[in-house]
């Protein structure tokens, strides 16, 4: 049976495990100075952000909540509009509250919008993205990304919380790996 790094054909790391941690506690730092004094709850978006989450978390130096959100893709129409079914909601009250939602990566944006908008339903009294990488050229509207770790190009990628059909996320480092045909 092949190793997960055979399985997925790693090609190369294109950021290491320490480059990783240094980046995220940056982060960290970053959110603890920006919402220092103001109450933060913390949203990851599951299952990518997992290992992202947990990390960045503990690298903010603030009493935050915790909570998740998941949603599962409509075959063939997601990655045209955005509209992703809501398989997991949040359970804490996020009314008038400071909410930090953390992606793994943001490409186009649309999931990301549609996730927002949901969010926004239940009043916060803003939202801010975090996402460990994000892809600017793919970008299709505005989101609010105030911080993100890493910029990447159309490369294919996992470890980290990316996967390849579910395998891969836990790599602790992310690499490059060869693109589906």
């Amino acid at each position: 049976m092949a190793n997960l790094e055979e399985e997925l054909k790693t090609e190369r790391i294109v950021y290491s495990e320490e480059v990783i941690r240094a980046r995220v506690n940056e982060l960290g730092r970053q959110i603890t100075e920006d919402f220092k004094g103001k109450e933060l709850i913390v949203i990851g978006v599951i299952k990518g952000s997992l290992y992202f989450l947990s990390d960045l978390t503990r690298a903010i130096d603030l009493p935050i909540k915790i909570d998740m959100v998941g949603f599962s893709n409509i075959p063939d129409t997601t990655s045209k509009t955005g509209i992703v079914r809501i398989i997991k909601d949040i359970d804490i009250d996020i009314t008038d509250k400071h909410v930090l939602v953390v992606e793994d990566v943001i490409r186009t944006g649309l999931t990301t919008a549609y996730i927002i908008q949901n969010l926004e339903m239940k009043k916060p009294k803003d939202i801010t993205l975090c996402s460990m990488l994000l892809n600017p050229d793919r970008l299709l509207m505005t989101i609010p990304v105030k911080y993100y770790g890493f910029e990447i190009n159309d490369q294919w990628l996992a470890g980290y919380g990316l996967d390849r059909n579910e395998i891969g996320r836990n790599l602790p480092y992310i690499a490059q790996i060869p693109k589906q045909k």
